[in-house]
């Protein structure tokens, strides 16, 4: 466990490998899964103000959930806001390219330039989770290990690209570049005190 600006990240994070192989999982974790993305509500305001603008990035489906159940769903079992979900799991703000991949929709707006939102930070960030505790101001990264992201894993492994490291530009966006560059730095300390780490 590493400490970094009271922010405690685990050893997984540093240990594990990760790399999006989007080929082999066409980005399955846009509609595997019991809840929507966690949403910060910054992020929710975000969301409700740049809705016109992403809506024509939207699949039709996705619009007509949105309107039924709304841009947002508290969760009960994570006790959070996430993105609403379609009725077979899929968010709603997914969208597939003519290959089959999942995109994010509003990821799709901002790269046509018609906002400053990239996409929600969880996703960004993903597979990292944060664990927040707001009564104790207690923050904590950890990797969620899924299977259908094994195929991420076994890329990550060949490449050998750190977890943190593949979400380098999502933990800088959230904490900042010293934040990472603290991080970075610890990292590179700890492996030349273990050599035998890779």
């Amino acid at each position: 466990m590493i400490i970094i600006d009271e922010i405690l990240i685990s050893d997984a994070v540093i240990d594990e490998h990760f790399l999006c192989n989007l080929n082999a999982c066409k980005g399955a974790c846009c509609w595997e899964g019991d809840f929507g993305a966690p949403l910060e509500k910054e992020e929710m305001e975000k969301i409700e103000a740049i809705y016109d603008d992403i809506k024509p990035y939207l699949a039709s489906e996705g619009i007509a959930e949105i309107e039924k159940k709304g841009l947002f769903t508290f969760f009960e079992e994570p006790q959070e806001h996430g993105t609403s979900l379609l009725d077979n799991g899929a968010c709603v703000y997914m969208t597939k390219d003519e290959l089959g991949i999942a995109k994010c929709g509003i990821e799709q707006a901002y790269r046509a330039g018609v906002t400053d939102f990239y996409k929600p930070i969880s996703c960004h960030l993903y597979p990292i989770r944060v664990n927040k505790d707001e009564d104790r101001s207690f923050e904590a990264l950890n990797y969620d290990e899924w299977d259908i992201c094994s195929a991420a894993c076994t890329l990550g492994k060949k490449e050998k690209l750190p977890v943190y490291q593949f979400v380098k530009d999502a933990l800088v966006r959230k904490y900042g570049t010293d934040f990472y560059e603290q991080l970075d730095e610890t990292v590179k300390h700890l492996k030349k005190d273990s050599p035998n780490q890779d």
